[in-house]
């Protein structure tokens, strides 16, 4: 393989040696595309400003390269083998002939493609933070016959390792001809105190359907100089570490005692965890598998519980720190009814608490279904057990059996209520682990492992492979190691749980914050009455004796436009009225908005119209209202009565017909004529024909003047 500059031109890739040879030309003369296509070398990054090159990262420093761009685009890069070994050759992929590539188009991954954490934005918002596209790429660093790499699997299981071990391996042998792969058996631990085991594709054939891992696996026994001693004695040169967020913690440390020896090693970390708590990647391998083998446990919990009376199926899933399988497998069973998970804190005596949601539900349906993640409910067993403070070899903190334990709370309740109950506990724990990969996750780890031995080829090294936002990147290891990804209880999706579960939250009340009063904006033309603000405005006026007399207001609040087919809302109010100074006419009343025009009357709304007698006083102005005290003594004593809605067409002057209430002052005043009083007369069909006969309108007179006085 002919070798590359290592800063090749950003408009081509110079071959070492005379160009005019025949092997030039014939490597040239090879390429299925012209090298052109792809302008970007690695080195170079146009438009983009380095924020810290090798010259300033320290030896023993893991941290990535950031660069940052225009209008916020920073760029989360990963180390280099050139940012410490500057004179480090490269060559021609090997891919460039291969023939199941030579043919596709624009295979290779421009050097500047990156991936965004986050997809969702708004327009005025930067670009934030990016991860280099994973893939393969022009040249690469390593040549075939050279390429000795080993392969590691640590911590727990997880379905899906001997699909990453076999792909892997196949990918290796048959994308860059690598013939010879060495499996570290038992962890990590396994590079000085076992023997290492030859991988070929023909042995690793059909290891992805069957669980588990061929090479083994094991928690703890990291010891970085000695494994890096063992990596440097056997002349590996390529590190694929598959493993939870503690086993990248133990891959950053290799690497950087790798860079600061100055070794031509790539370090590669393939994330795994059943409990998909890896921060950054949108899902770990074997999740998807892990969801689908708990339906089966929540199906049989379910099964026993409807064909029993008040029967109760317990299912206990995985998740330490995240309840995720419990929520996915909660979301695609629909047949739980409740699920607990360690992010969100639930409480089980007294009101709103879990015991009193399983009385409701086993009243209502006779059954039910609880899914329970084992890391949920610690706080409440946290001191009966003596040993929370443990951890495993891993670090991780032990955790009692809340299974077990919510089983006896549920039964010490229940038998206390003298409730019978039949509770069957179902602990799939280590099943749901143990089992191959499905569909999904064999397409994903197929991915996961071709893009990792890319990355590795490029000579890029201190990284994680993973899927983020949908497309496959390489994550600086730092970012996987610095937290856990959890459930977001505040998220859309706990949302769909809740809804679909029909459980409340159980959160203690302590733990809820006071919701913030976040009223919506009513339209200009609506002014909602409070009741109780109008009660503790008038209770603010003094005192009302048994002389004092009062006046009746009538306030017309003028609906939306949308809501006018209703009439306006009439609201009357009784003030105290003193002799020496009356209450300002703003604290009593409001100014009505602008009436729209009353539409066409038919002939059946004016005959509805009896008289001037018969209609309510408008009460625009102060003039209008009465001032002999005997008339006010009355108003004060007639038992208030509630206004019914009038017709549209008469805007906000209410109708007289049957049923409706009398004016407020006892001496309405027409509509037409409001300067005009008259006396009130009788409801019912005999006050409606002696008010016509009194007044002499008839009702086509109304609809003439009506018409007539109309702008």
């Amino acid at each position: 393989m002919e070798a590359l500059s290592p800063m090749a031109s950003p408009d081509e890739i110079h071959v070492e040696g005379d160009f005019d040879s025949p092997t030039s030309r014939q490597i040239v003369s090879s390429l299925p595309f012209s090298a052109t296509c792809i302008r970007i070398a690695r080195d170079s990054y146009p438009n983009l400003r380095s924020i810290s090159s090798s010259a300033n990262i320290p030896d023993d420093a893991g941290s990535s390269k950031t660069v940052e761009g225009d209008f916020g685009y920073v760029l989360e890069d990963v180390p280099h083998f050139t940012d410490y070994l500057p004179d480090l050759p490269a060559f021609i992929n090997p891919l460039r002939n291969h023939p199941a590539y030579k043919t596709v188009k624009q295979y290779w991954v421009n050097e500047e493609d990156s991936v965004p954490l986050q997809v969702v934005s708004q327009k005025d918002t930067s670009r934030g933070v990016h991860f280099r596209r994973a893939g393969p790429r022009q040249k690469v660093y390593f040549e075939s016959d050279e390429v000795l790499p080993c392969i590691v699997t640590c911590g727990g299981l997880c379905p899906g390792l001997n699909t990453v071990i076999r792909e892997l391996v196949c990918g290796l042998n048959h994308m860059y001809n690598v013939t010879h792969v060495l499996g570290i058996e038992a962890g990590y631990k396994g590079f000085y105190s076992k023997n290492t085991v030859e991988l070929t594709p023909k042995s690793v054939n059909d290891i992805h359907k069957r669980g588990g891992t061929v090479i083994g696996t094991s928690r703890g026994g990291h010891d970085t100089v000695k494994i890096v001693d063992n990596i440097e004695d056997r002349g590996i040169n390529q590190v694929f570490i598959i493993g939870g967020d503690g086993t990248q913690k133990g891959a950053s440390d290799i690497y950087k005692e790798i860079r600061r020896r100055g070794l031509k090693v790539a370090v590669v970390g393939i994330p795994k965890t059943i409990d998909n708590d890896i921060a950054v990647i949108d899902k770990s391998f074997g999740f998807d598998s892990a969801v689908t083998e708990a339906q089966r446990a929540i199906n049989a919990a379910h099964v026993e519980a409807e064909s029993m009376e008040n029967g109760i199926g317990l299912v206990k899933l995985m998740g330490r720190y995240s309840g995720f399988i419990a929520m996915y497998a909660t979301l695609a069973s629909r047949d739980v009814d409740c699920c607990l998970i360690p992010e969100s804190p639930f409480y089980l005596e007294g009101k709103g608490g879990l015991f009193e949601f399983m009385e409701k539900r086993l009243k209502e349906n006779g059954h039910m279904v609880l899914v329970v993640a084992e890391g949920a409910g610690q706080k409440l067993i946290a001191q009966s057990v003596h040993s929370m403070g443990t951890t495993d070899e891993s670090g991780n903190r032990l955790l009692l059996d809340i299974g077990i334990w919510l089983s006896e709370k549920i039964k010490e309740h229940f038998s206390k209520k003298r409730m019978t109950i039949n509770l069957k506990y179902i602990d799939p724990t280590y099943m749901i682990r143990a089992i191959p990969s499905n569909a999904s996750d064999n397409v994903y780890c197929t991915l996961l492992a071709q893009s990792a031995i890319h990355g590795a080829m490029a000579g890029y090294t201190g990284f994680c492979v993973g899927q983020v936002n949908g497309r496959h990147t390489y994550i600086p290891f730092h970012r996987v190691i610095e937290k856990r990804n959890r459930v977001s209880i505040q998220d859309r999706m706990w949302a769909r749980l809740l809804s679909s579960t029909n459980q409340p939250s159980f959160m203690d009340k302590k733990d809820v914050k006071p919701a913030t009063d976040n009223k919506p904006k009513l339209p200009s033309g609506l002014k909602p009455m409070n009741v109780a603000s109008s009660a503790q405005s008038s209770s603010k006026l003094p005192p009302k004796s048994p002389n004092t007399p009062t006046k009746s207001i009538l306030i017309t609040e003028t609906p939306p436009p949308e809501v006018q087919k209703s009439s306006p809302v009439e609201v009357k109010r009784e003030a105290p009225l003193t002799e020496v100074e009356k209450p300002p006419s703003t604290d009593v009343k409001r100014e009505a908005a602008p009436l729209p025009q009353p539409p066409a009357v038919n002939a059946t709304a004016v005959e509805l119209r009896t008289s001037d007698s018969e209609q309510s006083p408008p009460h625009d102005s102060e003039s209008d209202t009465q001032s002999e005290s005997g008339k006010h003594k009355q108003l004060h004593e007639q038992k208030p009565r509630v206004r019914p809605q009038s017709l549209p067409s008469f805007g906000r002057h209410s109708m007289k017909s049957k049923g409706l209430a009398e004016s407020p002052a006892g001496t309405p005043i027409s509509m037409f004529s409001p300067s005009r009083p008259s006396t009130p007369t009788a409801r019912g069909a005999e006050g409606h024909t002696k008010a016509k006969e009194k007044s002499g309108r008839h009702p086509w007179r109304l609809h003439k003047m009506f018409f007539k006085r109309s702008p």
